[in-house]
């Protein structure tokens, strides 16, 4: 169905383009779509954060829709100031001759509905909606980050990717879209797999770092709780996160995550001078340390409780397991879809500090 839409999105406007515009009345609505998807894309998280904050118990049920709503707003209310501007402007229609018209026409409604149907899938993802919409992009049982599906010609792939490219070269420089979402949607769908029960998003910060000592390598004797040896994935070095969780999780809808929910944001060793530009690459967990020397496996979109009892001084510390591939370094971990935090630079195996074992309240 969202190929179908895609593709009906994208004749629309190229037939539209043809029929009732000129090729400079296009080419205007074409740049001032990319502006306002620059705007909504660059601002739709401190919007959506705001939204969020000020909630409350009134407003409870809208946080999870608070980035989706920014988004439409923020890009909705660009596109009529630079739509109203630009009509301004070209109050008269300029004709470039019969064949500069209808080629120039037709490639613009092209690129206009292939911009449009991503960034409308793309909107759609930033919702609480079931993952299979607006698409099903990864498995609904067991989800492989490696084997994403894509919808016709990957619209919301190339609406998000060039921003990606944007945000990496310009911009806020120092905060680029490629390492602080790295894999959007990727992060969105799989954000939605712990389903309807669990919040996509949090009404405030609920996770922490410790500020040294929360980066180790895995212990060479760890094994799973069937007894296997925990061997990481060729190429790849097995890496504990230590993350702490505020008991104001509990307050949340299901009170609980999925392992989907949390990912480990890594850089090349060579481009960790400043964390937050450049690129970087996802990288879910494989379970967490039960004991010190215990991986406990999960899917995931296997749902962890978190009992109040698992809770000291309002938090909870858990030890998360990586498969970090060996020429990167982690520099963030993020949960749901607005919780960022920096981590500190890795420690040595005989540097690593006491194991934070967690086991569910329920055994």
């Amino acid at each position: 169905m969202a190929s179908i839409l895609v593709a009906l999105i994208i004749l629309g406007c190229a037939a539209y383009q043809y029929l009732k515009g000129t090729f400079v009345k296009s080419l205007a609505t074409l740049i001032i779509v990319v502006c306002g998807g620059v705007v909504a894309f660059g601002y739709f998280e401190l919007l959506g954060g705001v939204f969020a904050s000020r909630g409350g118990s009134s407003f409870s049920s809208l946080v999870p829709w608070s980035q989706l709503l920014s988004f439409v707003l923020l890009f909705v209310l660009t596109f009529a100031i630079l739509q109203t501007i630009a009509g301004r402007l070209i109050s008269k229609d300029i004709n470039l001759g019969l064949w500069p018209e209808r080629v120039g026409r037709v490639c613009c409604g092209i690129l206009l509905g292939l911009m449009l149907s991503g960034l409308l899938l793309t909107v759609l993802a930033m919702g609480p909606l079931s993952s299979k919409y607006p698409y099903q992009r990864f498995d609904s049982t067991r989800p492989d980050v490696g084997r994403p599906k894509r919808v016709l010609l990957n619209a919301d792939g190339f609406t998000t990717g060039w921003f990606s490219l944007i945000s990496r070269g310009g911009m806020s420089g120092k905060r680029s879209f490629a390492v602080l979402h790295t894999g959007f949607l990727d992060q969105l769908y799989l954000n939605r797999h712990a389903g309807k029960e669990v919040s996509i998003i949090t009404d405030s910060e609920v996770i922490e770092v410790p500020r040294e000592k929360a980066v180790w390598p895995g212990p060479e004797d760890l094994k799973d709780t069937e007894g296997r040896a925990v061997v990481p994935k060729t190429g790849c070095n097995l890496t504990i996160v230590r993350v702490g969780i505020n008991r104001n999780i509990l307050e949340e809808r299901g009170g609980g995550f999925t392992l989907s929910q949390l990912r480990l944001i890594c850089k090349r060793k060579d481009d960790v001078k400043e964390p937050f530009a450049g690129k970087g690459i996802n990288v879910y967990p494989i379970g967490y340390l039960k004991a010190p020397e215990l991986l406990e496996r999960k899917r995931l979109n296997e749902l962890i409780g978190a009992g109040s009892g698992s809770f000291a001084a309002g938090r909870m510390f858990m030890d998360f397991a990586f498969e970090v591939p060996k020429d990167f370094v982690p520099v963030l971990v993020e949960f749901k879809q607005n919780n960022i935090r920096e981590v500190p630079a890795p420690v040595s195996a005989n540097q690593r500090p006491e194991a934070a074992p967690f086991v569910p309240r329920s055994e």
